[in-house]
């Protein structure tokens, strides 16, 4: 019989700084206690992030966002530590740790394989959480869905973007994102 080993936050991250995962091939995320291997990237969802990255970058403040891409965010409540895509949070250094809930302006997670999993899991995940808006950029449908408003571990806010509209986060309304631009659609 056989069973998968739960692993505590502070026995997943004692591992972490011991180099428990430097020999592995693959990348991992800590979700809910458990250990979840991550499919790699392929070339569009590469070039999403770069994107997104780059848009991050000309729409924010360094003053006031951090824009941190596929980087450990510390959610302790919920036995997790996932690696979110992209990241607005509160501008800082975060050399002691990983940024937390209450420090996350934006996650995005751009989904191909992964739009299932993201659009449940890490959906309640984050809001749970407490995180205040989460996208899920769909590169299969071409369309940005934003999920916002978490009360009592559920988002209350759901509105879906295709080209030709043009999507703002709800931390910078200003930043507007062509999502057009962003599929390279015309």
């Amino acid at each position: 019989m056989s069973s998968i080993l739960r692993l505590s936050f502070p026995e997943y991250d004692r591992m972490v700084r011991k180099g428990a995962f430097d020999v592995l091939d693959r990348r991992i995320e800590f979700i809910r206690g458990e250990l979840r291997e991550m499919n790699p990237a392929g070339p569009v969802h590469d070039d999403l992030i770069g994107y997104l990255t780059r848009w991050s970058a000309s729409v924010t403040s360094a003053a006031s966002v951090a824009i941190r891409v596929q980087s450990g965010l510390d959610l302790p409540e919920q036995e997790s530590r996932p690696e979110p895509d992209l990241l607005w949070v509160k501008a800082r250094r975060y050399l002691d740790r990983h940024p937390r809930a209450s420090e996350v302006l934006l996650a995005i997670e751009v989904a191909e394989s992964s739009l299932p999993s993201d659009l449940t899991e890490k959906a309640a995940l984050y809001a749970e959480a407490g995180i205040l808006e989460y996208w899920i950029v769909d590169a299969t449908a071409n369309r940005v869905q934003t999920i916002a408003e978490p009360l009592n571990g559920v988002y209350q806010s759901q509105q879906r973007f295709k080209p030709g509209q043009t999507v703002s986060p709800r931390c910078s309304p200003q930043a507007g994102l062509d999502v057009a631009d962003l599929f390279g659609k015309p």
